[in-house]
């Protein structure tokens, strides 16, 4: 499987492979101040966007992680990045993170779409067994989101990861499983 041609799509949402040309696009998203408050990325300037977006191709180089460009396709314009990340390919168990879009994208219910993209690719195309989300306890927006997804409260891991300005963060890890995801799917109202 070539992870670089894995594309999603439905009405609203294009998951498009992330590549270095869409730094141009990206760059006005990334430097919306606080996007990032609550993640480890650095992304609030144009070398620190594209160390980013290297590191993202790097680790897709190293089948850890696939990386998108998220398109809102109502409004045919670039909203962001996401990914799927630590990919445990014996295991059967991914994360989806490192997902930032504009404000302007956000409650719109473009980041619903987004994921259960995302999520049906991994169960019923990659075949993952698990589905994971990293989110700081302090997030409760991101928290509440991928709750309203069906994914349950696992835990959460005491002051494990330091953000871009030095505060060390507590991160709760949430996971949904196929058969949770195939009841819930039924529910979700976009």
């Amino acid at each position: 499987m070539n992870l670089e041609e894995i594309r999603l799509e439905n009405q609203r949402v294009l998951l498009e492979p992330l590549a270095i040309s869409h730094l141009p696009e990206l760059l006005p998203v990334a430097l919306q101040p606080g996007l990032t408050r609550y993640s480890p990325s650095k992304i609030d300037s144009e070398a620190d966007l594209t160390a980013y977006l290297k590191r993202a191709l790097d680790l897709r180089e190293e089948s850890k992680a696939i990386p998108f460009v998220v398109i809102d396709k109502k409004i045919q314009s670039t909203a962001g990045c996401t990914r799927y990340m630590n990919i445990d390919w014996v295991n059967k168990v991914l994360h989806i993170g490192s997902t930032w879009i504009g404000r302007e994208f956000q409650g719109t219910g473009l980041n619903t779409e987004m994921k259960r993209l995302m999520i049906d690719y991994a169960f019923d195309e990659l075949g993952f067994e698990k589905v994971e989300f990293r989110i700081d306890e302090r997030n409760t927006r991101s928290r509440k989101a991928v709750e309203k997804l069906g994914a349950g409260l696992e835990g959460i891991l005491r002051c494990n990861v330091y953000l871009t300005d030095g505060f060390k963060r507590n991160t709760c890890c949430y996971g949904l499983l196929p058969e949770e995801w195939t009841l819930i799917r039924k529910t979700l109202q976009i």
